[in-house]
């Protein structure tokens, strides 16, 4: 992709509004809660406090617009009293310009750091940096720093203590990432009516159990309908698959064939129905004809071995959710305190070693995060030199603007500095001529800036360039305000706005992180991680008596932490003005097929897993350590961009095939369930093979493969 289609395709993003994502009712919160602090600081203090406390209150009110689930008073008081801190400290050193500097490099450092703890806190780190390089030149002395400071505080307490008094939707988001990864299982149910190979995106389920993790106070508090039924989503997904499978003893047609689809039409309209008791809190209404379905005694008549089983699983895993969204019981086996399935997330004065031990992890070559971090860092410094060089005053634009729009992606940087330059040309205009026609007083420049962040807060989720817009007519009330001058604001931040973006854009060119040269060691990660799955389930067949069902769970959290790393590496790449090296858009596509098979192939083995009384499996561990050792050995030849040899698994497989050594000598040996499981894993690495040899462009190696 060039780099003009690069930025076209980026920046498009920024003018789109999307009305679901609008939040009303936390956008007035959050403007009622600004307003009540400018007004205050006015009346009390003058408009230079006022401005201070005006800063603090708004950036707790956008940090609790960001996706975390952390209680939002949590992060409001977080941002305010880390804003405090900062311009407190940029003040103190801002009169030693080298000192300054050298604490602006750090302060910037460390922000592009935070980015290891997620992109909550490397947001709300960035916007205190760039927020401190304006608020430093508005105290007079030391003592009017700590007033300031002190202020900034206030504006993130009474930001804090609003979401306490006036709470919209407690636990709303807990809700909708459960209610959105039942749904997903929903669509996933009728989608294998129509297609029994139907991929699933796990990004739902992934974001239920980040959702799931809360600190002990928080579990004492949850809401019933919240307790347990995410592990009872993860547990559908592996029956659904299986149901549906035609290796698994049902045909592609015939009687059984139409009632697994009756039964798969009525999960989905269960698990449909339990997604919107979840997300509004409201009793679960079923049709007696799903219900039916799922109850009647025709699934013992209709379905035989295998199916049958699945059918049975489906039908009391389907009981658990019910039960668990009316918020009347739990489901079986699960305490009503905390469910095995509850992950514990630190408290926020144990968070600080979580944090660090982080942004350790990432001090190497090679990370991104590390490379944003220095990239943001140099860029910080240099704007400061430029905007005090150029004669325009108010120099600091430049960094607060290039802090602000750079990410460790490529795509959002070029997206945001473009669309800050767009936004903060309208929204400037716009402002600039309200205050040349009405002249407003003090009062009425809070006024409108309120109104501004208002907007703002309401547009948060939707395009970045609106937002904007909002933002800097926000900035030009409030330092008019305080005393600043109408005409260079206007000059000065456009200019200086245009050389930030420009740095943040040059910075990434000179110093880049691209994850195109990354797409094959992201695509080999993933393999392994399949192939760790697939062994550790077939594993369990080996020795059911010992089975472990923690190692077959830690398998399937890294397989799909691998899967959507591979996704988002992806999608970065396709908005990078680089050629593709080693493999095509093709061949990944095809690629990424190959290994969704290989995962679902291991998931309906995990469907299967036998009772701890069952007979161990003759030939399952060596199985096991064929899939381990080829997956890892085909790993490295795609690093290397080879075509991987799967011959050893096929090997394995091929065994499964011998007639027994007793009886009659005619039986195949081994359970059939792994027999079938088996030579779909190897169908699937079969397949990731073509698609690597056909439409990669790696060098051809003979594939043939023992046992075809």
């Amino acid at each position: 992709m060039s780099w003009l289609r690069a930025l076209k395709e980026t920046a498009r993003s920024g003018l789109e509004i999307e009305r679901l994502k609008l939040e009303p009712l936390i956008a007035l919160r959050g403007a009622v809660g600004l307003a009540l602090v400018v007004g205050t600081s006015l009346a009390l203090f003058g408009p230079q406090i006022a401005a201070s406390s005006a800063f603090g209150a708004f950036q707790a009110a956008i940090a609790t617009f960001q996706r975390s689930w952390r209680p939002r008073p949590v992060l409001a008081l977080v941002s305010g009293v880390s804003l405090a801190v900062s311009t407190f400290v940029g003040y103190v050193s801002g009169a030693h310009t080298v000192l300054f500097l050298c604490l602006l490099g750090a302060w910037t450092f460390l922000a592009g750091l935070a980015w290891a703890a997620g992109p909550t806190g490397g947001i709300i780190a960035a916007s205190n940096v760039a927020i401190m390089l304006v608020t430093i030149t508005l105290p007079t002395s030391v003592e009017d720093a700590a007033a300031h400071a002190g202020m900034i505080a206030v504006g993130g307490v009474v930001q804090a203590a609003l979401i306490v008094l006036f709470p919209v939707r407690r636990w709303g988001a807990q809700r909708d990432a459960l209610a959105d990864a039942l749904a997903a299982e929903a669509d996933y149910a009728r989608r294998l009516r129509l297609d029994p190979f139907a991929p699933f995106d796990p990004l739902p389920l992934m974001t239920a159990r980040s959702a799931a993790a809360v600190t002990p106070r928080e579990a004492r508090r949850r809401p019933a309908e919240l307790h347990g039924a995410r592990g009872v989503a993860e547990r559908l997904r592996p029956v659904l698959a299986s149901l549906a499978d035609p290796a698994m003893g049902v045909p592609g047609e015939g009687l059984e064939r139409a009632w697994v689809n009756e039964l798969l039409g009525a999960a989905g309209s269960v698990l449909d129905a339990a997604a919107r008791a979840v997300r509004h809190g409201e009793p679960v209404h079923l049709s007696a004809t799903d219900l039916g379905v799922l109850k009647t005694p025709d699934n013992d008549v209709i379905l035989v071995g295998p199916a049958r089983r699945a059918a049975d699983r489906l039908a009391a895993l389907l009981d658990d959710v019910l039960e668990i969204a009316e918020g009347t019981g739990t489901a079986r086996g699960i305490p009503s305190d905390l469910a095995p399935d509850t992950r514990h997330r630190p408290t926020l004065p144990r968070l600080a070693p979580v944090v660090l031990a982080a942004m350790r992890r990432e001090l190497h070559h090679g990370s991104a995060i590390l490379r944003h971090a220095i990239r943001v860092a140099v860029v910080a410094v240099a704007g400061y030199f430029v905007g005090a060089a150029l004669p325009l005053g108010h120099g600091y634009w430049a960094p607060m603007t290039a802090v602000m729009v750079m990410r460790p992606e490529f795509s959002q940087t070029y997206a945001r500095s473009v669309a800050r330059f767009g936004g903060t040309l309208v929204g400037v205009g716009l402002a600039t001529a309200v205050v040349r026609g009405a002249h407003p007083s003090d009062t009425l420049s809070a006024v409108l800036a309120v109104v501004c962040a208002g907007l703002m807060y309401l547009l948060m989720r939707t395009g970045y360039v609106v937002g904007q817009v909002c933002v800097s007519a926000y900035v030009v009330f409030l330092l008019g305000m305080a005393g600043g001058d109408w005409s260079q604001t206007v000059t000065e931040r456009i200019v200086l706005t245009l050389v930030g973006g420009l740095l943040a854009m040059v910075s990434y060119a000179l110093y880049p992180a691209w994850e195109t040269p990354r797409l094959r060691y992201r695509l080999a990660d993933w393999l392994v991680a399949d192939g760790r799955y697939a062994a550790t389930v077939i594993d369990q067949y080996a020795d059911p008596a010992h089975r472990d069902l923690d190692a077959v769970r830690s398998a399937v959290l890294a397989t799909r932490e691998a899967r959507v790393a591979w996704q988002e590496a992806l999608a970065a790449a396709q908005h990078e003005p680089v050629r593709h090296r080693g493999i095509s858009r093709a061949a990944a596509t095809d690629a990424q097929h190959a290994l969704g098979q290989l995962g679902r192939s291991a998931m309906v083995l995990e469907a299967h897993l036998p009772a701890a009384s069952a007979e161990p499996v003759p030939g399952a561990a060596e199985l096991a350590e064929a899939l381990r050792r080829a997956t890892e050995q085909g790993a490295r030849a795609v690093r290397e961009r080879r075509l991987p040899d799967w011959r050893p698994a096929a090997e394995a497989v091929a065994r499964w095939d011998v007639p027994t050594a007793d009886g009659d000598g005619t039986s195949p040996a081994g359970d059939p369930v792994v027999r079938r499981g088996a030579a779909l894993l190897l169908e699937a690495l079969e397949e990731f093979t073509r698609a690597l040899d056909e439409r990669g462009g790696s060098t051809r190696v003979s594939s043939t493969l023992a046992g075809k």
